[in-house]
Parts: C-alpha cells; sequence; structure tokens
C-alpha cells in the first residue's frame, strides 16, 4: 500500500489551438524535434505532437525521415533553388503590375487633362 502512495495519476491536458499550431510551426521548421518539443513544453506523450503534425502541419509525415534528421547538403540546394524560382516568378509578376499600374496613371492623367481643357 505505501507503494502506491508516491504514484502519481498522469492527467489529460487540454491544449489551445495557437499552442499546438506554435509547436508544429517549431517543429516543421527545424527548430525542435518531436522529442525535443515534448521535453521544452512538458508534453506527455510523442503521440500527441505527432497527431497534432498529422492534423495542422503542412508535410507529409507518414512518408518523412525522422525530424530529428538533418536536411542532406543536396536537399537543402534544392530546396533553395526551388525557393529561388518561385520568387524569380513572384518578382516578374509584380513587375509587371506595376508597369501596369504606371501605363494607368499615365492614361488617367491625360484623361483628367483633357477633361479640364474642355
Amino acid at each position: 500500500m505505501e507503494e502506491r502512495s508516491n504514484y502519481v495519476k498522469r492527467t489529460q491536458r487540454d491544449y489551445s489551438m495557437s499552442f499546438k499550431l506554435n509547436v508544429v510551426k517549431e517543429i516543421e521548421s527545424g527548430e525542435l524535434s518531436t522529442v525535443g518539443a515534448c521535453r521544452k513544453y512538458g508534453i506527455q506523450a510523442r503521440s500527441t505532437v505527432m497527431s497534432w503534425l498529422r492534423k495542422f502541419g503542412t508535410f507529409d509525415w507518414e512518408n518523412q525521415t525522422p525530424s530529428n534528421m538533418p536536411k542532406s547538403p543536396e536537399q537543402k540546394i534544392m530546396e533553395l533553388e526551388a525557393q529561388v524560382k518561385l520568387l524569380q516568378k513572384q518578382k516578374a509578376f509584380l513587375e509587371k503590375q506595376a508597369y501596369v499600374a504606371d501605363k494607368k496613371a499615365i492614361i488617367f492623367d491625360m484623361m483628367i487633362n483633357l477633361a479640364e481643357e474642355e
């Protein structure tokens, strides 16, 4: 009986949505591993964090390598090259929009000048 007096019953904790999303963000950005997140935030089970990753994460965690494995240099280069291509496309799109906006402003000014002359 005396052994049971030291027994601490595990309790179920409810975590807020913002807390869950913050933990998922830290793991997916590579700041923490799943085990590291459990230790840092006092989460009782790694499976809890894994279920959050499946529900709220952007990666396919079922088919990924473990989160505490660093990316190879080739993987990092491929990711960065993809990011550069995306940013170049976004830049070209924004430059085109700026060009069109400038032309519209010039035409609008010309229309105002014509209207004032009449």
